[in-house]
């Protein structure tokens, strides 16, 4: 699987020797160091659920113009962030597969350059959907705590500026991040992204909880008795660490592999973390597959038009 997973220049250390390396691998190499291996099918299989998923929700904002919001607007790029992450792994399987078969054949250098332009694809879908999560949060903060003046603050031209921004900014570091991927620099860069990324996230949902716990009890202390309330208290709670247990579960792995890159490459733990890389690109994969399901088919609007789509009651 080591020649058709996507980001292959992200998984193993390059600032170490390739003596180190080997020594490390063979010190390390017992029981559980030795990797998983996950079968071609099941990136497959992932992808394209993905890929349906995503192309579903993308149709139903496209289609309800009751949808056309920004809001939604950022959901859609959601969307396409997610839809490109499977897109680019099924054309990258797709493409080794047959050069493996040979169906295709290449010389090495179109390869190298196929395989650049997949990596870079995929990088930048990532950066995007990172940014996009953030984007989703920030827009959440304001509409709840600026109700009145949501529509003044996000105005149409600001959320297409923002979306804009965030494309050119993915698309620009991601090309930096394939040309300079042996660079330390680059990769602290990428890693601090996350971490402002998930403190962002964790501010904001645990202040707009606050808030409604807030609301709570100001109503429970009129009202008799609070049962109901303490149930909605519970669903927000129960709401917030959904989102914020998925994108870390499904992101922090992979993140935590890069950390290990830039200040482990040698250490015996560190390298049977790095055996391990199929299994946090499978979860991010997981990620693309589990978003519409938190900030999209929540919506009985986005629902009900989905339900049109897939009965193509245009």
């Amino acid at each position: 699987m080591s020649t058709l997973a996507p980001l292959h220049l992200l998984r193993e250390p390059w600032n170490a020797s390739e003596g180190n390396q080997s020594n490390t691998t063979i010190g390390a190499s017992g029981g559980w160091c030795q990797g998983l291996d996950i079968p071609n099918e099941l990136f497959l299989a992932l992808g394209l659920v993905s890929l349906v998923e995503n192309l579903l929700v993308v149709a139903a904002i496209l289609k309800n113009r009751n949808l056309h919001s920004p809001t939604y607007y950022f959901i859609c790029c959601l969307a396409v962030s997610d839809m490109l992450v499977s897109i680019s792994n099924l054309a990258k399987m797709l493409f080794m597969l047959l050069l493996e078969h040979g169906v295709l054949v290449m010389r090495p250098s179109i390869v190298r350059y196929m395989d650049s332009v997949t990596d870079m694809l995929i990088c930048s879908s990532v950066v995007s959907s990172l940014s996009f999560l953030g984007v989703i949060a920030i827009d959440h903060y304001i509409t709840i705590f600026y109700a009145l003046r949501y529509h003044s603050i996000m105005t149409l031209q600001r959320a297409v500026v923002t979306m804009a921004s965030i494309w050119l900014v993915s698309t620009v570091s991601s090309t930096v991040l394939i040309t300079y991927y042996r660079s330390n620099t680059i990769l602290l860069c990428l890693i601090g992204f996350f971490l402002f990324m998930l403190v962002l996230m964790l501010v904001l949902y645990i202040h707009m909880f606050a808030l409604a716990r807030h609301h709570l009890h100001s109503i429970c202390s009129q009202q008799k008795p609070p049962t109901a309330h303490r149930g909605g208290s519970l669903k927000g709670a129960v709401t917030l660490t959904i989102l914020l247990g998925v994108f870390f579960i499904c992101w922090g792995p992979f993140f935590f592999h890069l950390i290990l890159i830039v200040t482990c490459p040698t250490n015996p733990f560190c390298t049977c973390f790095f055996s391990y890389f199929n299994l946090f690109l499978v979860l991010i994969i997981c990620n693309s597959l589990i978003d519409p399901l938190i900030y999209a088919f929540r919506s009985q609007e986005l629902r009900r038009t989905l339900r049109e789509v897939v009965t193509c009651s245009w």
